[in-house]
């Protein structure tokens, strides 16, 4: 009998997954309408909806003639029903973002960190603060907060608690879960969900979902910041490995024996053409670790130095060549270059690292593929991190008084 009351409640569980996926990314929709895009007959579809619009999910959105009968009601999800927050803890900053369910912005929080110091108490209570500042700035209440994801700069090791491997960052099994629950001198810990994942992957989810990479099935999403990643989406999803470590594009060879990169090795993409490295071979590193404006001013100064444009012309074609490797390797329908540092060079050679990439890429894949630019700029970072809660929301997971009701305790 529990087995069948379990299978019950998961078919139910799955219906309303495929349901709420649906509606979030087509609305407004019928109810025939969902029911034509999921396959499910009316009846199930009619008595799921009418659950979620008695929770406050969704709600009625007007109406629309039919054929000859009567109008038909138009469904959305209600965007105040929860809200989600997204964390990036990047390179040179702590960015902190809630959102409602429209994945509009409702507060924001910033935090500077210095390129080359990545201390993890400090993190902490900078990821502590931005919580802490978020909610307040918004008055949202943390009961009404369905999740946090966090985008980390290093590998996640998903497991009882999560841990995050971050080689140039020094961090070695972080256990950062465990550090944001726990109190520090100035903040107490958060109570809220919390999900982790890199912060690459975080990116091409956003990407994905609302930006440049929108319809595509196959694509690499490609991070340029202090450091280099990617995101990788085979099939529609993001592909993760055998241990979620897919994506370290950034420490793929490029040079046999060239310079020595962050994690240790020699030749790594990210020793050309991340900002730290290309800063280097600039020969001026950035002013009190503002690599943003060091590399904006290094850009801005090509037109009239033979240096800063020789560097730039060096760093196109490295990036072009790397992602000819993942033309080669991936044959994406897209590439799409994001980051802060991908945004401020692919801004004004995006046409020669397509050149350079086209030089070094197969020609039939090469010919297939695009390469753009990301569409949602500094905010796909703390969006991005902001799905991790969404996608769990959407496949079917309860949170607060609900999810305590369901396991029997008090809500």
């Amino acid at each position: 009998m529990d087995r069948i009351r379990g299978t019950v409640r998961d078919l139910r569980r799955d219906t309303r997954s495929a349901l709420l996926w649906s509606l979030y990314f087509n609305q407004p929709r019928t109810r025939l309408e969902l029911s034509e895009a999921t396959g499910l007959s009316q009846a199930s579809v009619s008595n799921v909806v009418r659950e979620m619009i008695d929770e406050g999910i969704a709600v009625e959105a007007g109406s629309i003639d039919s054929d000859g009968g009567r109008p038909r009601v138009l469904l959305e999800m209600n965007p105040d029903y929860g809200y989600v927050i997204g964390v990036d803890i990047g390179e040179t900053r702590v960015q902190v973002g809630l959102f409602d369910l429209a994945m509009r912005e409702r507060a924001t929080a910033d935090y500077r960190l210095h390129p080359c110091q990545h201390d993890v108490g400090v993190v902490v209570e900078g990821v502590q603060k931005g919580l802490s500042d978020v909610l307040a700035d918004s008055g949202v209440a943390p009961a009404a907060v369905l999740g946090v994801g966090v985008g980390v700069p290093g590998i996640v090791e998903q497991g009882p608690e999560a841990l995050v491997h971050g080689q140039t960052f020094g961090w070695d099994a972080v256990p950062l879960e465990r550090l944001l629950r726990a109190a520090t001198a100035s903040y107490i810990g958060t109570e809220l969900p919390l999900q982790f994942e890199n912060c690459a992957k975080t990116m091409g989810q956003a990407e994905l979902w609302f930006g440049a990479g929108q319809g595509a099935r196959n694509a690499a999403v490609v991070l340029v910041g202090s450091g280099v990643g990617a995101s990788l989406i085979s099939g529609g999803s993001i592909y993760r490995g055998a241990t979620s470590s897919a994506g370290e594009w950034g420490h793929t060879t490029i040079v046999v024996g060239g310079r020595v990169c962050r994690c240790g090795a020699r030749g790594c993409l990210e020793a050309y053409v991340g900002a730290e490295a290309i800063l280097d071979r600039y020969g001026q590193p950035a002013p009190d670790g503002d690599e943003e404006s060091a590399l904006a001013a290094l850009i801005d100064a090509a037109g009239s130095s033979s240096l800063a444009a020789a560097i730039l012309d060096e760093t196109a074609g490295y990036l072009g060549a790397g992602i000819a490797s993942l033309i080669n390797l991936l044959n994406p329908e897209r590439v799409i270059v994001g980051g802060w540092a991908g945004q401020l060079l692919g801004g004004r050679m995006l046409p020669a690292i397509i050149d350079a990439a086209r030089r070094h890429a197969l020609r039939h894949p090469f010919a297939e593929t695009t390469i753009e630019l990301g569409l949602l700029g500094p905010e796909a970072m703390t969006l991005g991190a902001a799905t991790l809660p969404v996608e769990r929301f959407l496949n079917g997971a309860l949170h607060g008084a609900r999810a305590r009701a369901a396991v029997g305790q008090p809500a």
